[in-house]
């Protein structure tokens, strides 16, 4: 199951990653603009009738005991969870066929390096393909496919871009549960291999390893996590969301994105160089509403048990309180990440950026200033949770990598 190190073209004949979640996005754009569905959905039958037939297969093709409690355990855990979840999928509309319908099968790639024969690993023949479902069930075919052959961060980085360019942070109240279905038919359609009843011993020796490896991801996923809660803070040019976006990547953590947000509050894609819009974004008033979205969407992940990483400038204390508060009212850990350099250094990094942007550098060098006029200094009980990183010093992403697994005692993947 392990990716392979067979250049892939990037042609037409294949798809890079980004290009890959670009797509699903796009696609999901009107799913995720309909959001909240008036009424109940059909979201949870659609998902009901899919654990009912994947376990059905399973429960017939699977002759060992333990892989049959395993199966067993998994079964029990997505009927709790759909009964627990149901407020949630009556919110997600209608199902809808999938991403992959209609679409030529493609590789997928990254830089060069094939990661997949399909783009989603599904095929369009499979009877999950031909399910209509949540849109969610086309993101987790993905990271699935990518987590079962140990390309653990290339799985973050597609989890979090696609998050921050739709904006279906919803889904993260269900992705547990639709990450196990994926799981299961990953782990029946292995099985499929060996119909035939004539495999010699070690082919169907693989047959079990693959489909074995996909109920234990199945059991990772199922359990639960009390998800830690980091809050970048830092001025622009001080290299913050480079980092966050880094440890994003080892942590498997959501990221929300103050820019991102700010802008989906006026209705302006989050990919957009330069806005126009006749209303001022980054007055007071905006700025108030983006810290309450990002709040907001912190509770909603963490309830969810999902890691956050918040990344915003944070210039002020009841900012930054209020961002805490998400965490510590949930009796979370909390971790805040003060990302630093010198103003020489700032300002260089500031200037180029402009430079790359097309950007007026004296516009971006007087809002620097006025972050640095506004910010308010870490009070005594914020600084019991702080961490400061020098972003200008050698190794910055290992060295914050390994201080946020030491204070959370956790091991990256």
């Amino acid at each position: 199951m392990d990716a392979t190190s067979v250049p892939c073209s990037t042609s037409a004949t294949a798809l890079e990653l980004d290009e890959l979640i670009d797509s699903l996005v796009a696609s999901h754009r009107s799913f995720v603009d309909d959001l909240p569905y008036a009424g109940s959905s059909g979201s949870l039958a659609a998902t009901r009738a899919l654990v009912e037939e994947e376990v059905g297969v399973l429960d017939v093709r699977l002759s060992g005991e333990e892989d049959r409690l395993h199966l067993q355990r998994l079964k029990a855990w997505l009927e709790q969870e759909m009964v627990r979840l149901e407020p949630w999928f009556d919110e997600r509309g209608e199902p809808r066929p999938s991403w992959i319908v209609g679409r030529q099968v493609l590789p997928l790639c990254d830089r060069q390096r094939l990661l997949m024969t399909s783009a989603l690993d599904l095929e369009p023949a499979d009877p999950m393909a031909r399910r209509c479902l949540d849109p969610g069930f086309d993101l987790v075919s993905l990271l699935v496919g990518l987590y079962v052959r140990d390309e653990t961060r290339l799985a973050h980085y597609a989890l979090d871009r696609y998050l921050r360019l739709s904006g279906d942070y919803s889904l993260m109240r269900l992705i547990s549960v639709f990450a196990v279905c994926r799981c299961l038919a990953g782990a029946r359609r292995a099985l499929r291999r060996s119909e035939s009843g004539r495999e010699p011993a070690f082919r169907l020796a693989e047959i079990m390893t693959e489909c074995r490896r996909y109920l234990d991801l199945a059991e990772q996923v199922s359990n639960f996590r009390f998800p830690p809660l980091i809050i970048g803070v830092g001025v622009s040019g001080s290299g913050k969301s480079r980092f966050m976006a880094e440890i994003v990547e080892r942590l498997g953590a959501v990221r929300l994105c103050s820019d991102a947000e700010r802008r989906r509050l006026f209705g302006i894609d989050p990919q957009e160089v330069e806005p126009e819009t006749t209303v001022d974004i980054f007055s007071p008033e905006s700025t108030e509403r983006t810290y309450q979205r990002l709040a907001s969407l912190a509770g909603l992940l963490l309830n969810a048990g999902i890691p956050t990483c918040i990344d915003a400038t944070c210039l002020t204390r009841a900012q930054r309180q209020l961002l805490r508060q998400q965490g510590e009212a949930r009796g979370l850990p909390v971790l805040i990440v003060s990302f630093e350099a010198d103003e020489a250094t700032l300002k260089k990094r500031i200037v180029k950026r402009s430079g790359e942007y097309g950007v007026d550098p004296d516009e971006s060098l007087a809002v620097l200033k006025g972050q640095m006029d506004g910010f308010e200094d870490f009070s005594p009980d914020e600084r019991r949770n702080l961490l400061r990183i020098d972003t200008t010093a050698e190794h910055v992403g290992d060295t914050l990598a390994l201080l946020v697994e030491k204070h959370f005692n956790l091991s990256y993947s």
